[in-house]
């Protein structure tokens, strides 16, 4: 049996192996465009941003694997079992609603209700 490890998928070697030369075959095509008759300033860009991308798949290739090999060492280590305990000072306290009663919003509130009533009164006759 093979060790979690060991092992890498090849599947996913493919994928960073085509995307690599796939990235170096558009950076080749934009360098083409860029010293022919019509090439401009937009082609030269792209011709110098596809290695970058080519570079980029296999950084995240390699920081996948190391990932993974964090994982599997975490994974040997001996796991907590149950639910812990969260500290009462992690989360913020939650707001209180107000006990008391502003007496200028009370008296608004009443004459917003006089007038509703007085509404109502109005459009059944």
């Amino acid at each position: 049996m093979t060790s979690s490890r060991n092992r890498r998928r090849p599947a996913l070697i493919v994928l960073v192996i085509v995307s690599f030369v796939g990235c170096l075959a558009l950076a080749w095509w934009q360098w083409d465009r860029f010293e022919s008759a019509s090439g401009t300033g937009q082609n030269l860009g792209y011709a110098l941003q596809w290695p970058l991308f080519a570079a980029f798949v296999l950084y995240a290739y390699r920081r996948f694997v190391q990932l993974e090999a964090e994982a599997a060492d975490t994974d040997a280590a001996p796991k907590v079992e149950g639910p812990r305990e969260i500290p009462a000072d992690l989360l913020p306290q939650r707001p209180t609603a107000r006990t008391e009663l502003d007496p200028a919003m009370v008296e608004y509130n009443r004459y917003l209700a006089e007038l509703a009533a007085r509404e109502n009164i109005r459009s059944d006759t």
